[in-house]
């Protein structure tokens, strides 16, 4: 079972996600909280495996909680989601800077959400190709960091490669098609690129190639 943590002010949103997360069958809900602060305890307490976290929440916004979860050493198993009205949120991007998995419009399909938990349990981001350009395009406009730069010295060729396709919003299953190479072999070069740019999860590798300069929105779109 996928154990999923829900953290909104609303709780006819926390009931409306729940009873649609349990209809699944392999998804239980086994927390609610009101805000931030309570979200970050029950994570303490509960290790859930998702956080599904509202961007807007009192005491202590989803930004603020996700990053304090991420800082926790003992809370690495916990995949954060950002819920959010709308899908250029100016806190968007700050969420996945803070080492969110991904994000939801609060408007998803029902069908959509539990799939969703599901990629986000299993280590994927939810970042969208369409979302995520748009998203680059509008908050990706700072210079591009020095050290992130550096970083990219220590990737090889390919995983130059499949970092600038990751960029881009592709999966790994599409990356594969493109460079005509295996599902596995896809999954090895991004956990390495993961590992030498210091990237949690992919949606941070998704900011580093970005703020690397290696991606920019025209050549991630």
């Amino acid at each position: 079972m996928i154990r999923v943590l829900l953290a909104d002010d609303q709780p006819l949103i926390r009931a409306g996600f729940r009873a649609l997360l349990e209809m699944s069958g392999d998804v239980v809900v086994v927390g609610e909280a009101g805000n931030g602060v309570e979200a970050v305890e029950m994570c303490r307490r509960l290790l859930p495996d998702v956080a599904l976290l509202d961007v807007r929440m009192p005491l202590l916004d989803g930004i603020q909680a996700t990053r304090r979860i991420g800082a926790a050493p003992e809370l690495d198993g916990v995949r954060v989601v950002i819920l959010t009205n709308y899908a250029l949120d100016e806190y968007v991007f700050a969420a996945l800077r803070a080492g969110a998995a991904g994000f939801l419009l609060k408007d998803i399909e029902p069908a959509e959400l539990t799939r969703s938990v599901r990629v986000a349990a299993g280590g994927d981001a939810l970042l969208s190709p369409s979302v995520t350009r748009r998203l680059i395009e509008e908050y990706v406009s700072t210079p591009p960091r020095p050290s992130v730069g550096q970083a990219l010295t220590r990737l090889t060729r390919r995983e130059r490669e499949v970092l600038v396709l990751v960029g881009a919003g592709m999966s790994n299953e599409e990356i594969g098609a493109h460079l005509f190479i295996s599902h596995a072999t896809v999954k090895t070069h991004v956990s390495r690129a993961m590992a030498k740019l210091g990237a949690r999860d992919r949606a941070q590798l998704v900011v580093a190639a970005y703020e690397s300069g290696l991606v920019t929105p025209r050549t991630g779109g």
